[in-house]
């Protein structure tokens, strides 16, 4: 039995091929509405002056709502900036979390009901400032630049959208089984603003797809970046999650799989395609916030079913406490997922970094 009916927007939304009759008039009635989230999110860029960092700003976004492989983009980039002696910080909105901000995530005091998931989870790589405004975020990255050793470049998680900073180098990310979907904006369809002022805003797309064999092509998706490279001027590089670290326990063990992230299923493949034997699947909401009773839940299951729990390395930060939740956090292992670019894409990367770089520090 597979529970995974909580998704991140209708399945209408990426329909294969010519959507139903339901399905075309739920667009065209929602039409409207999507006009008017389009004309909004314009007239807040239009009124929005950016704030201008001392810091090179690389930002991380997506077109679409739901999960492309975001923060493990975010992370591929923190890591190839650290090999070219840059010390990278994060700056997020922390979804999920109370503290508005800015504020410097701390790792020891701080959970995930206080600054997010996605912040605890980049905050144990590199610094991480959690700021809603991200000019007053930008300007607490500053003063801590200004101390000895302190951080040279700013990467903005998820600010693709949002026009209170100005970026030096914007990132994309598309899944690339799902693409942008039917095309159409919040609500009618998964896009954030219409796509080509998406793409103007946009200096390069990362087309995250599941590697060959990990999961069926069901909807024609895969071919998401042949499409965008008809459709956007600048690179468009293709890039897949990797497991990292020692994955042999995974392998010919019974799991109970659970994820409250954007497109779970994704998740649920790449544990199949390492051999994982998935007894069943439990899917929450994204940044799901587990309650004792969620997490009891889990483990009966596991119990019933004889398995053992494995879940995301955000789902595993999230869960807390002394009680059922504690106690799920405990029994369950978190598959480290990064972003893998093939050598040329990679290198492609790298020179749009350090292009970034250089411009920034007039060399």
């Amino acid at each position: 039995m597979f529970r995974e009916a909580l998704r991140d927007g209708p399945p209408w939304w990426y329909a294969a091929g010519a959507p139903g009759q339901k399905a075309r008039l739920t667009v065209r009635l929602l039409e409207p509405v999507s006009r008017l989230v389009a004309a909004l999110g314009e007239r807040r860029w239009r009124q929005i002056a950016p704030y201008h960092a001392m810091l090179p700003v690389i930002c991380i976004g997506n077109f679409t709502v739901g999960g492309t492989g975001k923060t493990p983009l975010a992370l591929h980039v923190a890591s190839l900036l650290t090999e070219r002696g840059e010390r990278p910080v994060f700056l997020t909105r922390g979804y999920g979390g109370r503290i508005t901000g800015p504020h410097l995530v701390n790792g020891d005091r701080d959970d995930s009901g206080s600054v997010g998931d996605e912040a605890l989870l980049l905050a144990g790589h590199h610094p991480t400032v959690v700021a809603r405004d991200r000019a007053l975020g930008a300007r607490l990255i500053e003063q801590l630049a200004n101390a000895v050793g302190g951080p040279t470049a700013l990467i903005m998680d998820d600010g693709l959208q949002n026009p209170a900073l100005a970026k030096d180098l914007t990132l994309a990310v598309v899944d690339g089984r799902r693409g942008i979907g039917n095309g159409h904006v919040l609500p009618a369809g998964p896009l954030r603003a219409p796509l080509a002022v998406q793409m103007a805003r946009t200096d390069a797309i990362i087309v995250n797809t599941p590697q060959a064999g990990t999961a069926p092509d069901t909807n024609g998706d895969a071919r998401a970046a042949d499409w965008l490279r008809q459709q956007f001027t600048g690179p468009v590089l293709d890039a897949h999650p990797q497991v990292t670290g020692d994955i042999r326990w995974l392998a010919g063990s019974r799991w109970v799989a659970f994820a409250g992230i954007g497109n779970p299923t994704r998740f649920y493949d790449l544990l199949r395609h390492h051999g994982a034997d998935l007894t069943d699947t439990i899917s929450f909401r994204d940044h799901h916030a587990f309650t004792d009773v969620d997490a009891a839940r889990v483990l009966a299951v596991a119990k019933q079913l004889g398995a053992g729990l494995v879940t995301t390395e955000k789902d595993l930060v999230r869960l807390s406490g002394d009680g059922a939740a504690g106690e799920l956090r405990q029994a369950a292992r978190a598959l480290p997922i990064r972003l893998h670019l093939e050598a040329r894409d990679n290198l492609r990367l790298i020179s749009l970094l350090e292009t970034t770089l250089r411009k920034r520090n007039g060399t």
